[in-house]
């Protein structure tokens, strides 16, 4: 990570998941509300869920190796080898290949919870919550003798590793929450947008460097990630307002559907026009 590219490449991981989340669960939440009022459900979206997570865990499996391998065989990177006649060999990327590590494990906890193994009910929350505490965990020693504004934009960044952390364990113990799973879609926005942040300040890609040292810097960058969170709640906000509305709009049309298939059914039905023509000649 002692690049740009190096925040961008986590901070993607957890856009992307934080954006997907943001629809998988507004829609499962109408379909809860669908089946309590007894509605007719959809076979090929039952399907779909029941194949998401493990799709979700594969696509964590893939972005685990793939932020393993870059932290490991990077051009100047350890190559698998921790320590050697001069000493440790380069701790920071054996610090991000293990919080990646942990995410990798969540993802093989999601597919096996996928299948048709006797797994208890959400262990697939509790080993994301370990692999996001991990990661809070390594970075909170990860920045020590630094200058104040990199320590500083660190350290915000575990408000949100943290309390995803702790939303994702309550969720273990209160599964299918509407309020803990639209939190974390938030959180893991932020984290996923304050990666980048990191990457722009430390590593500008062109302008003028910012200086580390200067308390107004601090200042903004601490306002600067309540905007951050400002806008994934936003998001989250937008997204659900779509996937509900558009729910709405698909299942009014459905039931539409049948009611006017019911009506051209009625009239041409053989067994409705014979009861018909009885009750005419009994008359």
């Amino acid at each position: 990570m002692a690049n740009f590219k190096g925040h961008a490449l986590p901070g993607t991981f957890f856009l992307l998941f934080g954006l997907w989340w943001s629809i998988k669960y507004p829609l499962r939440q109408m379909r809860r509300r669908e089946r309590r009022r007894g509605d007719r459900e959809n076979k090929s979206l039952t399907l779909l869920f029941d194949r998401i997570d493990l799709i979700e865990g594969a696509l964590k499996i893939l972005f685990a190796f793939a932020g393993i391998m870059a932290e490991q065989f990077v051009p100047d990177g350890p190559h698998a080898h921790l320590y050697n006649d001069d000493g440790w060999v380069k701790q920071m990327n054996w610090q991000h290949s293990t919080m990646y590590l942990f995410f990798g494990i969540s993802g093989i906890v999601d597919v096996i919870s996928a299948s048709s193994l006797p797994i208890p009910v959400g262990l697939d929350r509790l080993s994301l919550s370990l692999a996001l505490f991990v990661e809070g965990f390594l970075f909170y020693f990860h920045v020590h003798n630094r200058p104040p504004l990199d320590k500083h934009i660190h350290s915000l960044l575990l408000v949100a590793v943290f309390g995803g952390s702790a939303s994702t364990m309550l969720e273990v113990f209160k599964r299918d929450n509407p309020v803990l799973e639209i939190f974390r879609c938030s959180v893991a926005i932020l984290q996923g947008t304050w990666f980048y942040q990191i990457g722009f300040v430390l590593f500008p890609l062109s302008g003028p460097e910012w200086d580390l040292e200067a308390h107004e810097n601090v200042m903004f960058i601490t306002m600067c990630f309540c905007w951050h969170y400002a806008v994934a709640i936003l998001i989250v906000g937008i997204i659900y307002a779509v996937v509900f509305w558009s729910s709405k709009w698909c299942i009014g049309r459905q039931m539409g559907d049948m009611e006017l298939g019911l009506r051209k059914s009625t009239p041409s039905d053989p067994s409705s026009q014979k009861a018909l023509l009885q009750e005419s000649d009994e008359e």
